[in-house]
């Protein structure tokens, strides 16, 4: 497929303005536009946090994409789809939203810095989210390009659940890696039970019997088909783990950063799926 009709979904956990300047929400908002630029058709999606002021950033529900309900950890959860544009960039930004996991005004920890206790079932009712809205877009992508922690259980939702869906039978998963999470960040203890879903297994899931944020990030490599390291400071150890599974990698160059060239680092990137 050419570089003029080659489709690239972005899973961000953050995104400029909606969220602070951050490395990681200024790929969000960058690399889509850049990729764009480049002839490719994108569509960019993120949970529409509390803190995201509605009004200013004129976000609106789309009806006919809302009313779908997400059952995780055996509840039923009602998912609202929102959307806002980033004029200068003619970019449009999809935001998946719950009042149960989503309302709060914080992102992932509490005032006192503790992170949030259901971040495991925020993550996956973020990630089966994305792609029940995708296939109600019925736009098939050719690249799924997950960013942050939150996007980290759609490869395996994907490559597990999703795989024979015809929107998402050619789809290719690109991970980037931050230095977001460690070892040292705990998840609850039935991670690895809440995931379970449709044809998924214990087996599958083994890793996060130790619910850790580097095991949650091997997890996403494991059913990814190209890592990108994002960011200098990430774990060795999942780097290691990386290196051992034989996919794509692409390693991290700070001068790309920089002079923006990144773009078309990721983009030659995606040229190889």
């Amino acid at each position: 497929m050419d570089d003029q009709t080659k489709r690239v979904l972005f899973v961000n956990s953050e995104i400029f303005p909606y969220l602070p300047e951050s490395h990681l929400s200024n790929i969000g908002r960058y690399l889509p536009q850049g990729v764009q630029e480049k002839g490719m058709e994108i569509r960019s999606f993120m949970p529409r946090y509390g803190c995201i002021n509605e009004r200013k950033n004129q976000l609106h529900e789309v009806i006919r994409l809302s009313g779908m309900n997400i059952i995780v950890n055996d509840i039923d959860r009602p998912l609202v789809i929102k959307v806002a544009s980033i004029s200068a960039a003619r970019l449009q930004v999809y935001f998946i939203d719950n009042d149960d996991y989503f309302k709060r005004k914080e992102t992932f920890c509490d005032t006192d810095g503790g992170f949030f206790t259901d971040n495991a079932e925020r993550a996956i009712f973020f990630a089966r989210s994305v792609l029940e809205t995708v296939k109600k877009l019925r736009w098939a992508p050719d690249i799924i390009h997950c960013h942050g922690w939150i996007s980290h259980i759609l490869p395996l939702y994907l490559k597990k659940v999703y795989k024979d869906d015809p929107i998402f039978s050619n789809s290719k998963v690109v991970l980037s890696l931050y230095d977001d999470l460690d070892s040292s960040t705990q998840f609850v203890d039935n991670f690895a039970q809440l995931t379970l879903f449709n044809d998924i297994s214990e087996e599958d899931v083994e890793i996060l019997k130790e619910p850790t944020g580097i095991n949650l990030a091997k997890l996403a490599a494991q059913y990814s088909d190209g890592v990108i390291l994002s960011s200098e400071n990430i774990d060795p150890e999942i780097i290691h783990y990386c290196e051992g599974r034989s996919v794509p990698m692409l390693p991290y160059k700070a001068a790309s950063f920089e002079n923006g060239t990144y773009v078309d680092d990721y983009k030659n990137f995606y040229d190889k799926f």
